[in-house]
């Protein structure tokens, strides 16, 4: 997508952006290495199963910033983001040779005075991982 450092007043309804990341075993170990997240659940399928897990799953944290990293690395600046927040709706199932598609949508819901709203669609296979995402963005 185009930097929208320099854009024009943002629309209800435009997309600003749009991704589809690929997350492996081995964004899960380098998320778990710079969180802090050793939860095995996230890197060992034994353990997820024993969890009830049908497989390593994504951790939260991470799904909830590859989603916001979209919408920043559009806008040109982070600092632009003056707000953010979601809910998790499912697991991130993440396949040991082929990872997990997450595909992310930055849609303007509401655009007020000096700020906008921002919604996030985060889905793997057509199914919503996050639910209420919501970023309010400075413009």
């Amino acid at each position: 997508m185009t930097n929208l450092s320099t854009a024009p007043a943002f629309t209800p309804g435009d997309v600003i952006a749009e991704s589809t990341i690929t997350v492996t075993r081995e964004t899960l170990v380098r998320y778990a290495g710079a969180s802090g997240d050793f939860n095995p659940i996230h890197y060992r399928d034994d353990i997820a199963s024993a969890a009830g897990l049908p497989g390593v799953i994504a951790q939260g944290m991470l799904t909830m910033g590859l989603a916001i990293g979209v919408l920043t690395d559009a806008l040109g600046d982070p600092s632009r983001v003056v707000e953010y927040g979601c809910r998790f709706a499912r697991h991130v199932i993440v396949d040991p040779s082929l990872g997990a598609q997450l595909h992310i949508v930055a849609t303007v819901k509401e655009v007020r005075d000096a700020t906008a709203t921002v919604a996030l669609a985060a889905s793997v296979d057509g199914a919503q991982v996050l639910v209420k995402a919501v970023a309010t963005v400075a413009l």
